[in-house]
């Protein structure tokens, strides 16, 4: 089954209060200050970012487009109130069967705990399951990072796989949790 492309510049999700769109050169002091918090980068996977990385990985998504197995491809997440960046989120079909979709989501520190990342994690599931045909969504958790474990089960994830002590990640050895989705769930 081939998936549909989808250029960076007509992907737009919105929900209530947000939109989960492209992100911008002028994203860049928000998503600079967020993703340079070492709070934030606990348990995600990426590092401390640099103004230059930070800018870079903007550049980076604008060559990118969903509907490319096995490539991670960044959103940027608007309030449409304030007109301000809250965080971001990522989407990564699997190769090789892209009916299978990863994602991942960062909320900046004065946003969490306001139900964004429950209303960005909807907005993605109805967008993936209803206009991109898939079909399996996963979810891949650090063990220790409860407030994202709690938010998987809330939306009606399983925890899957138990997988412990499987990676070395920013000098520890860390456990991970596997939840899954699929679209017949969701529906219901």
């Amino acid at each position: 089954m081939s998936q549909k492309k989808i250029t960076l510049d007509d992907f737009l999700i919105e929900t209530s209060r947000l939109k989960i769109r492209n992100l911008k050169e002028t994203d860049l002091p928000a998503f600079h200050k967020y993703r340079s918090e070492p709070d934030i980068a606990k348990y995600q996977g990426f590092g401390i970012f640099s103004l230059e990385q930070a800018m870079e990985f903007i550049m980076d998504q604008k060559k990118k487009c969903l509907g490319v197995p096995g490539e991670w491809i960044q959103y940027g997440i608007e309030d449409i109130t304030m007109f301000q960046l809250v965080g971001d989120c990522a989407i990564k079909l699997q190769d090789p069967d892209p009916r299978i979709a990863e994602i991942g989501i960062t909320i900046a520190k004065p946003f969490q705990r306001h139900g964004y990342a429950r209303e960005v994690m909807q907005g993605l599931l109805n967008h993936l399951f209803k206009e991109n045909g898939i079909l399996r969504i996963v979810e891949t958790v650090d063990s220790e990072n409860i407030a994202s474990i709690q938010l998987m089960k809330s939306l009606g994830f399983r925890q899957e796989v138990n997988i412990n002590e499987n990676i070395l990640f920013k000098g520890r050895l860390v456990s991970e949790f596997q939840f899954v989705l699929l679209k017949q769930e969701w529906e219901k």
